[in-house]
């Protein structure tokens, strides 16, 4: 240490006035000397107080520390004492209290050990001077120099998911790890037999496991894939087994009831990966089962909880502990899915060949009961986060803006077979009613779905109206700012200030208009609560609303929209929906064409409310909706009007 931080620590000592003994005037003072060590521990040079061989002392420090050498540490000096020497003087001899505190972490109490450290007087030239001595027993009394200290982990239980009635959706449930046990394999068979293996579970890449099986330590166990023991019979498992080389091993994972139950909304949990354990900021090491995707991966902290930490210093003498918390289990996430729903909508989605979604909406409270995404869309959430024109369905909310702007479901439109807007020429679906053209009530343009007639009264709404009436129904909401939604969603875009064609063709649900499944199903579910409806997935004290509508939807105007949907099943488009057993059926359906084909492919649409139960059904590439999303609709609400859904999970 320079004689600058000598002299200022000798301030700061004197300042703090740490006790003394009894020395004359010309003595120097250990009090110094006590400041500095303990600063050379804090920082683990020793190029402050004077030792013996601060070389040694740093690596021996380093050595002792062990795990905890990564943590953030403080050494404080405190009382100083007179200690006796062998002849029973007082002159020569100091210990010095020390305090060691380590910072363990983010909502972790701070590790506090109390030691002490010698002081010896000894000659310096022509004086004295007080010099420290290093002993492994500074950091602790049990210490010495074999000794280190270890750090274990206590990992808590995880958290459940839980979906509607409380049901728990994600639990350990068993599987089997196949792969290949290299310790009883001759080191010539490695190769061939991963060859074998990869392709007799039709592998993606059989030469990368192959890879990953030569690189593997010589007894190794290098799984190939892991498979819900429910699925054996469909890998042949028992055929695998005697293939030379191959393991297969019993476990547990945390899985939801199917492989695909709301995989792309859930996610998956696993080993914590390189990046997310980086990224950490120490609360996760190698090993920790994190969530990897999804629900699980976002709300990861609440599920996982705090681990609890055994300090052990282990040596000579034995293993002292020096400090332990217990675990704080996670807390469980709260969900609305309903299993029974949810499943199905996946079935029957299962044969669709492009993406497609069902979603599902308990109308009176928001909840998301199932939000299925077919097998089409690679693991993506078509349902919550898909972005596609609504088509026809989004006449829903043109009726709104047109009902606000004073026309009643009875007021009359007309219907041409086409109508142009500043050059671009709008046409009704092939097939429409010859019996529905001309001047028409409102109700019937709806029920029959007359693209010309809303597109005629363009110019009596504006777009910021028709954003206005949409947002009413859910569609655009906004959380305040700086807030996310507790989990992914798209609510819905609808231009406020759209010109010309664009905003014509807005009436229809194409232009500008944009919505994912979810926020049809909250359009469908708001008219049927009679109010505007946020959807809910994810239960959360926390949770902020988002920002309410401009002008929120009111039951009067609800119980025009109701009524405007059940004409389109009692006498429209979608007669077929009156088979359905229960309550009536209020339904719209929609068809969107996209893309530069000549003609333009099309998405198909279909939403529908029945008692407290509002759906939406997509398919990106389909017919007309009533066609292609229309039988599928027709099947849920069959399924979950023959269900007791309200009742449990």
């Amino acid at each position: 240490m320079t004689r600058r931080r000598l002299a200022g620590l000798a301030s700061m000592v004197l300042a703090a006035g740490i006790g003394l003994t009894a020395c004359s005037a010309s003595d120097p003072e250990p009090g110094p000397v006590a400041e500095a060590f303990a600063a050379d521990l804090t920082d683990g040079t020793f190029d402050g107080a004077p030792v013996a061989d601060p070389a040694l002392a740093a690596e021996q420090l380093t050595t002792l520390l062990g795990d905890l050498a990564e943590f953030p540490r403080e050494v404080t000096a405190g009382e100083i004492t007179e200690v006796a020497d062998a002849d029973g003087g007082t002159d020569t001899l100091r210990d010095v209290a020390l305090t060691w505190t380590f910072e363990m972490g983010e909502d972790t109490e701070p590790l506090v050990l109390s030691s002490a450290a010698r002081l010896e007087l000894v000659p310096s030239g022509e004086s004295e001077a007080w010099t420290a001595v290093w002993h492994p027993g500074v950091l602790h009394p049990d210490a010495d120099e074999e000794s280190t200290i270890a750090i274990s982990r206590v990992i808590g239980e995880r958290g459940d998911v839980t979906g509607f009635g409380g049901e728990v959706l994600v639990e350990e449930r068993p599987v089997m790890r196949i792969g290949i046990d290299k310790q009883n394999l001759a080191a010539a068979d490695y190769e061939a037999a991963a060859q074998a293996l990869g392709e007799a579970l039709a592998l993606d890449d059989v030469q990368g496991y192959v890879d990953r099986v030569a690189g593997a330590g010589e007894k190794a166990f290098v799984v190939a894939i892991t498979i819900r023991s429910s699925e054996a019979d469909t890998y042949s498992v028992d055929e695998l087994r005697v293939m030379q080389g191959v393991l297969i091993v019993d476990d547990l994972m945390l899985l939801a009831p199917t492989p695909t139950f709301a995989r792309p909304i859930l996610g998956s949990v696993g080993e914590a990966t390189a990046e997310i354990i980086e990224g950490s900021e120490g609360q996760i090491e190698a090993g920790d089962v994190v969530g990897l995707s999804g629900l699980q991966r976002l709300y990861d902290a609440q599920l996982r909880g705090t681990p609890g930490m055994e300090v052990t210093l282990t040596g000579a003498a034995g293993e002292v502990e020096l400090s332990s918390s217990d675990p704080v289990d996670g807390a469980d996430l709260e969900t609305t899915l309903h299993t029974t729903l949810q499943a199905y909508a996946e079935d029957r989605l299962a044969g669709v060949t492009s993406p497609s979604a069902i979603v599902a909406i308990q109308a009176s409270t928001g909840a998301v009961l199932a939000a299925a995404s077919g097998p089409a869309g690679e693991g993506f959430s078509t349902a919550t986060v898909g972005q596609y024109p609504a088509g026809s369905t989004f006449k829903i909310a043109t009726a709104l803006a047109l009902l606000r702007a004073g026309l009643t479901p009875d007021s009359e439109v007309e219907c041409t077979p086409t109508l142009t807007v500043e050059g671009y020429e709008f046409e009704n679906y092939p097939g429409y009613p010859a019996g529905s053209v001309g001047t028409i009530p409102l109700s019937e343009a709806i029920a029959q779905s007359c693209n010309t007639a809303l597109i005629a009264q363009h110019e009596q709404v504006s777009a910021a109206d028709l954003h206005a009436a949409a947002a009413s129904l859910g569609i655009g909401a906004a959380m305040p700012e700086g807030v996310s939604w507790p989990f992914p969603y798209f609510s819905g875009t609808v231009p406020a200030d759209a010109t010309g064609t664009t905003h014509a063709a807005d009436f229809i649900g194409q232009g500008g208009v944009l919505v994912s499944p979810l926020a049809m199903a909250g359009l469908a579910a708001s008219v049927a609560a009679g109010q505007t409806v946020t959807p809910v997935l994810v239960t959360t004290e926390d949770a902020a609303p988002p920002e309410p509508a401009a002008a929120p939807l009111t039951s009067a105007e609800a119980t025009q929209l109701q009524q405007l949907m059940y004409g389109v099943v009692s006498s429209g488009s979608s007669t077929f929906l009156q088979d359905v057993p229960g309550d009536p059926v209020g339904a719209k359906s929609g068809t969107a064409q996209y893309g530069t084909d000549d003609p333009p492919a099309t998405h198909a649409w279909m939403i529908a409310f029945q008692g407290d139960l509002a759906v939406a059904v997509f398919v990106e590439v389909g017919d007309y909706g009533t066609a292609t999303a229309g039988p599928i609709i027709e099947d849920f609400l069959t399924l979950a009007a023959e269900t007791d859904w309200a009742e449990a999970g």
